[in-house]
């Protein structure tokens, strides 16, 4: 089937769900494994968000590599394709996909892959308005965070020198975004699952 936007690519970064390695914000609610596996629910739950429209081509950024047995059945599952991520550094990795991704691609989105209030209409939007001619678009998060950043170009300066996982990142990329003076839009905001409270909000969706 034709793709709405055969132009542009959905990255989506996943670690291997390796027990005492993810999630472990939610234990000890959760146990190592409980952890792992909830990881794996809400990847497979976004691999369906993905999906539910026929939007675009879908990367698995997998790490630390692809030959977990859990991002074979992605591949399985869906009709994506597995890339490693490269670098030690988050904003190392995400810098590398997005130049790798729009050398192939007019428009990239990137997000995690544990963020149930993120829709499918939220991507359509999201590549939409980086078609309309928006430099960046990205999508908040309760946290002080974001859940998703989509881009025309490549944009060093949105990664590099990041204390990620502080609650001041989406201000400082706000900031970032305005002195480089992209046109930036931001979609409503978000929340994803870092903690045992949100694994419960998204439960009892």
């Amino acid at each position: 089937m034709q793709s709405l936007y055969p132009d542009s690519v959905l990255l989506i970064f996943c670690k291997a769900p390796t027990p005492g390695q993810v999630k472990t914000r939610l234990q000890p609610a959760l146990n190592a494994e409980q952890a792992a596996a909830a990881h794996r629910q809400l990847t497979y739950m976004t691999l369906d968000r993905a999906f539910q429209q026929s939007l675009c081509a879908v990367e698995l950024h997998c790490a630390p590599d692809v030959g977990h047995d859990f991002f074979q059945d992605c591949a399985r599952r869906f009709p994506l394709t597995l890339k490693v991520q490269h670098d030690a550094d988050l904003g190392e990795r995400m810098h590398r996909a997005f130049a790798d991704a729009l050398g192939r691609y007019r428009h990239a989105l990137l997000m995690g892959c544990d963020c149930p209030s993120l829709t499918s209409d939220d991507l359509l939007r999201a590549l939409a308005l980086l078609r309309e001619g928006h430099d960046a678009v990205i999508a908040p998060a309760e946290d002080g965070g974001y859940v998703m950043i989509g881009l025309n170009e490549i944009q060093p300066r949105l990664f590099s020198d990041m204390s990620w996982g502080h609650d001041q990142v989406m201000a400082t990329t706000r900031s970032r975004a305005k002195d480089i003076g992209l046109n930036l839009y931001e979609l409503d905001s978000q929340w994803d699952v870092d903690t045992y409270s949100d694994w419960l909000r998204y439960s009892a969706m």
